[in-house]
């Protein structure tokens, strides 16, 4: 294919990034959704304010299942291995399907950059492997407030360089996407710009970005989110920017607010984000961005959906989750 036509053919798939402003009406949120959200909220609002304990106790606390939230199995494809990183090992925890790897998905978990694990992500992740055939390396990158910026992106790094020298000869593919959620998001673009401005590589052929948080300003809908309890609050928001930017960092930097990234030459990425996320502005203002860039880009706004909706059960999470594994396959 000829540059001109090559470039034709990345113009019209990026013009599949739509705004439908019907999915905005409240009318178009399923009933299954709507009780699945009173039920969040219900149950959050239970919680004792969670911010006095230390996160170190809440991620205990989470690993054991006592988290508000159920734990999933432990997917029996899961092993752990360890790189070295900028400041240390990093661990890795693999899911590989059991054939031969269609590709390999590089995932980086949320929990505002303070909580998460890549073994609570193990019902997610072992149905990416079963549904797309991929291999999944999940990062267990360095919290906050024990170990603030730059130490999440630093080891997020370290794993894509592992990947890229080590993937092909570990998975028999060099086929690799990328993606996360929440926090999640924001380290998979940072990984993104790291590796294309430090190192000259572009090895992910596809980005699956759910409900990220591409500006620790805070944009109008965080910003003006209050103190509903569904998933994520502007409170939580700034509780979770302040440990990871414990010991400063500038929040217009884009290793810190990709949204204020020069995002030339990366990959097509899905943008995955429900209407009822106090985050969905930082969706709404990335696609586009991404767009302008020169890269493809596809929108998918979900009526209702709370923030990473996707980790909850439901016709709107199997909706969704559908769309990201054909999304994949297809890179």
């Amino acid at each position: 294919m000829s540059s001109a036509l090559a470039d034709t053919q990345t113009a019209r798939n990026a013009a599949a990034l739509t705004l439908d402003p019907s999915v905005f009406d409240p009318a178009a949120i399923a009933p299954d959704t709507r009780a699945l959200n009173a039920a969040i909220v219900k149950a959050l609002g239970a919680v004792p304010d969670r911010w006095v304990f230390p996160m170190a106790m809440l991620r205990k606390l989470r690993l054991e299942g006592k988290g508000p939230f159920p734990l999933a199995p432990e997917s029996p494809y899961a092993q752990v291995i360890e790189i070295e990183g900028k400041r240390g090992p990093v661990a890795l925890r693999i899911l590989t399907p059991p054939t031969t790897p269609k590709g390999v998905y590089l995932h980086i978990h949320g929990g505002g950059w303070c909580l998460g694990s890549a073994r609570e992500n193990d019902g997610i992740n072992h149905r990416f492997v079963e549904r797309t055939g991929f291999a999944v390396v999940s990062v267990d990158y360095g919290l906050a407030p024990e170990q603030p910026w730059p130490a999440a992106p630093d080891d997020c790094e370290a794993a894509a360089l592992w990947l890229v020298r080590e993937g092909p000869g570990r998975f028999s593919t060099e086929r690799f996407a990328i993606g996360g959620e929440s926090a999640g998001g924001n380290l998979a673009v940072a990984t993104l710009l790291r590796l294309r401005d430090r190192h000259g590589l572009t090895p992910f052929r596809a980005a699956n970005l759910t409900a990220g948080c591409y500006d620790l300003g805070l944009t109008p809908s965080a910003r003006q989110w209050g103190d509903e309890p569904l998933v994520l609050n502007t409170r939580d928001i700034n509780v979770f920017v302040g440990h990871y930017l414990r010991e400063g960092g500038d929040i217009a930097d884009p290793d810190i607010s990709p949204l204020h990234a020069d995002l030339k030459g990366l990959p097509p990425a899905l943008f995955t984000v429900g209407t009822r996320d106090a985050l969905l502005d930082d969706t709404l203002f990335l696609a586009p961005r991404w767009l302008a860039a020169g890269n493809a880009a596809e929108l998918a706004v979900y009526p209702g959906g709370c923030h990473v909706f996707i980790g909850f059960p439901g016709t709107l999470a199997d909706q969704a989750l559908a769309r990201s594994h054909a999304f994949i396959s297809a890179c």
